[in-house]
């Protein structure tokens, strides 16, 4: 686990990559939020964001994170990985957002619960928008179907969508490409259905200029500003 101060000198440069990539897209840094990804590391991790004035960090295992939640009250969890549909139920009033829905069975699972403990969950639609046969996600072409049936769900909000790059270091264009038919797909919904659908969660450490460029709202950074992620931690 890095120190305090490597942290914040991470933390520093990344913003200040943030601003930079805003600056060179005629955006404002205050549109775009950090999510610091705190998968794999311990909970003095959390608790270095918390100390820095960050409000959420994103976690990718339920479990993980339940555990976290139990030491942390000052901070508030987003789930970023693969729901699996027996740990729905889990996951209810706890995640200030769930990111990661990507199927109508996660989708009418979460609403059926939230209806039954009489509770609206915040949460973003996950879309393959790179057609990447190794990502979870929604088809691009499957989405407005799956985003019509969530509107009929008075148990969950829908707050936007979110997407994951291609891994392609070597051709920054392909994760450019996936975030523009991303935006392009929310903007196209928003007109349909007369909702703004605020959030795009796109981007993380290695293509969050490419993600700022095409309007992300919210990038995702792990590595950037804690290090290689060990699963041992």
């Amino acid at each position: 686990m890095i120190s305090e101060k490597e942290f914040s000198n991470n933390l520093s440069v990344v913003n200040q990559q943030i601003e930079k990539a805003c600056c060179k897209y005629g955006r404002s840094a205050q549109e775009v939020t950090l999510l610091p990804v705190t998968k794999n590391w311990p909970v003095h991790a959390v608790a270095m964001c918390a100390k820095h004035g960050i409000k959420r960090v994103g976690e990718n295992r339920v479990q993980d994170a339940i555990q976290k939640m139990e030491s942390t009250s000052e901070i508030n969890y987003d789930l970023i990985g693969h729901l699996q549909s027996n740990k729905v139920k889990f996951v209810l009033g706890k995640f200030s957002c769930i990111q990661s829905v990507d199927s109508l069975k996660i989708l009418e699972r979460l609403g059926k619960l939230a209806y039954e403990s009489r509770f609206i969950q915040p949460l973003l639609l996950q879309v393959n928008a790179g057609s990447d046969p190794a990502k979870y996600g929604i088809p691009i072409e499957e989405t407005q179907a799956v985003l019509e049936r969530a509107l009929n769900i008075s148990s969950i909000r829908i707050n936007g969508f979110m997407a994951i790059a291609p891994y392609d270091p070597h051709n920054k264009n392909t994760a450019r490409e996936c975030f523009a038919n991303l935006r392009t797909l929310r903007d196209s919904m928003a007109e349909k259905y007369n909702q703004p659908f605020p959030e795009l969660s796109m981007g993380m450490s290695g293509d969050l200029e490419e993600a700022i460029a095409e309007g992300s709202t919210m990038i995702r950074v792990g590595s950037a500003l804690f290090g290689q992620r060990n699963s041992k931690h």
